[in-house]
């Protein structure tokens, strides 16, 4: 655990902090590494291990009870448990959601096309290294013959008749990755019987036939997506839309912003109380939902704990006011603190001093996303496949509560001091 809580607060690779606990006493001592007789490092893949030992759901309750331990205090003495100097106030919450970059490069239709075939190929070089091979042309003359139509492709936007050739290169493309296809099942087939005759592991082998199998059954949707997009120019749908080969959960985020108009990634909802301890979350796999049936479900989280943590009051902007969920707070009794979407019952909520001050406290909840996503989370988030990022989320909430925490005032403890004279 305590791996995995500094290599979230110093946002390292696996390799590279490896190297820098290694190197560091002040991180062995932390990790409980320093030994007299000998030090054992883990590595980079014992580091990896680390951090998916533990599903995202049991995050959750070692969240929770952090949260528990901040905000009890001692019996008859009324002091927090954390010998913090006042107890972490929960009565307030408020929530907003981001979008969670993901490792992937802009989604271009064709630059998928190109990604399938080195991934394809690369898959089949390591099968014939094994001397498991079927008649084929070298597998690399394949790259170079797809970089050479990639190459091509990009050029064609600067031609006079550029819309007509990149018909015709996606044409060639489309038929070179038929082939590449073709060659890399008869690949997968020849590893899958004879896997055992190589000097590859289960485990080994495991993954080649996996990263072959999930590219070809990905391939034809991005083919029939570029061919609808640059031959038949037709738009797609966002919900058929594929943005990477490797990370088919990824969705498009129309966010509106100066810097960031459309981002691609994943919807992310925090939320916080006014010390600005992470409360609650939830990364949205798939298409981004709106922010009016999040709040239902967060408060759900909430009251379904180990400890039934329901706010009493809750504020948030005008994306999460809705009239299902003014009637939701109503019944739990909690203070309604969202911005109103009607300009006119803005105006008269204005007045109410409660609501003006939550509304103020809500603005800061933008720079604790952005103190999360840049400082813990990391931008872009470099796990892979959903279950692994849903449990980056969660270290990295309770490493920022840890950090959080460690920076509130601490209560002043006094010594008595006798003489010997007493």
């Amino acid at each position: 655990m305590r791996c995995n809580i500094v290599r979230t607060l110093t946002g390292e690779s696996y390799r590279r902090f490896a190297c820098h606990l290694a190197e560091s006493q002040l991180l062995q001592w932390f990790c409980g590494l320093d030994r007299l007789d000998s030090v054992h490092v883990p590595g980079k893949s014992s580091l990896q291990r680390y951090g998916e030992w533990i599903p995202e759901a049991d995050m959750r309750q070692v969240v929770d009870r952090l949260l528990t331990a901040a905000t009890q205090t001692n019996p008859g003495k009324k002091q927090p448990d954390m010998e913090l100097e006042e107890a972490l106030d929960l009565d307030a919450y408020f929530l907003d959601t981001t979008c969670v970059k993901l490792n992937i490069h802009f989604p271009v239709d064709w630059v998928l096309l190109r990604d399938a075939a080195r991934t394809l190929m690369k898959a089949t070089i390591l099968i014939r290294d094994r001397g498991l091979k079927v008649r084929m042309e070298e597998p690399r003359e394949f790259l170079k013959r797809m970089n050479q139509l990639c190459i091509r492709m990009s050029h064609a936007r600067r031609k006079k008749d550029g819309k007509r050739i990149r018909k015709k290169v996606l044409r060639e493309m489309k038929k070179l990755s038929k082939v590449i296809a073709g060659h890399a099942q008869r690949h997968h087939d020849l590893l899958e019987k004879y896997w055992m005759e190589t000097d590859l592991k289960a485990g080994e082998a495991r993954q080649i036939l996996g990263r072959i199998e999930v590219i070809l059954e990905r391939l034809p949707y991005a083919v029939k997506q570029a061919h609808e997009r640059i031959i038949g120019e037709r738009q797609v749908s966002n919900a058929e839309k594929i943005l990477s080969l490797y990370e088919g959960h990824a969705a498009v985020y129309v966010r509106g912003k100066a810097d960031a108009e459309v981002e691609f990634g994943m919807q992310l909802l925090l939320g916080e109380c006014p010390s600005g301890v992470i409360v609650d979350w939830e990364l949205v796999c798939g298409l981004p939902q709106a922010d009016t049936k999040m709040l239902g479900r967060s408060l759900e989280r909430l009251a379904g704990g180990e400890q039934d943590r329901t706010p009493r009051e809750v504020g948030g902007d005008r994306g999460f006011d809705s009239k299902a969920n003014r009637g939701k707070l109503e019944e739990r009794g909690i203070y309604n603190g969202l911005c109103p979407r009607d300009p006119r019952d803005l105006k008269k909520r204005i007045e109410e001093s409660e609501f003006v001050g939550l509304q103020q406290r809500r603005s800061q909840t933008e720079a604790r996303i952005s103190i999360f996503k840049n400082n813990f989370l990391g931008a872009p988030l470099k796990s892979k496949g959903y279950t692994n990022q849903n449990l980056e989320v969660a270290w990295s909430v309770l490493t920022h509560n840890l950090w959080v925490i460690a920076r509130l005032p601490k209560r002043v403890v006094r010594v008595r001091v006798f003489s010997k004279a007493g």
